[in-house]
């Protein structure tokens, strides 16, 4: 195989990964993100992130200028939080709307907002000094 074709088989594979979260600390993290879908805020989660490894979770280009994301760490304790309240689930999620969590049966976690400006691909760097 060609420079030029392994090049280009790398090129494609990475415009794939859309918006990315890359974990630079030590601990292994769960993450959950938020963002509109077809006009109705929407969470999903899981995503398991090791120390220095980094994760696609949003594969296709981006259409929203912020996305939100939240983390715990393999106990469930919140590594990363911000000030939007959107809804989360123990185990893999996709919840639609983040209004009234609790009384929807999910958990109310607060996401940290992330400008993306209105850029199509995004990556998050989380580290040990986030909020």
């Amino acid at each position: 195989m060609s420079g030029a074709t392994l090049l280009a088989l790398l090129s494609s594979h990475e415009a794939r990964a859309e918006f990315t979260v890359c974990n630079q600390t030590l601990d292994v993290v769960n993450l959950a993100v938020g963002q509109k879908v077809d006009n109705t805020d929407q969470t999903d989660g899981w995503w398991t992130i090791g120390a220095n490894q980094c994760v696609n979770v949003i594969r296709e280009e981006l259409t929203n200028r912020y996305i939100y994301i939240y983390a715990t760490d393999v106990f469930g304790h919140a590594t990363l939080t911000g000030s939007t309240e959107m809804c989360i689930d123990r185990r893999r999620f996709s919840i639609r709307g983040i209004d009234e969590c609790w009384q929807r049966g999910h958990i109310a976690a607060r996401f940290l907002e992330v400008d993306t400006l209105e850029q199509v691909r995004w990556t998050f760097f989380l580290t040990g000094s986030n909020p």
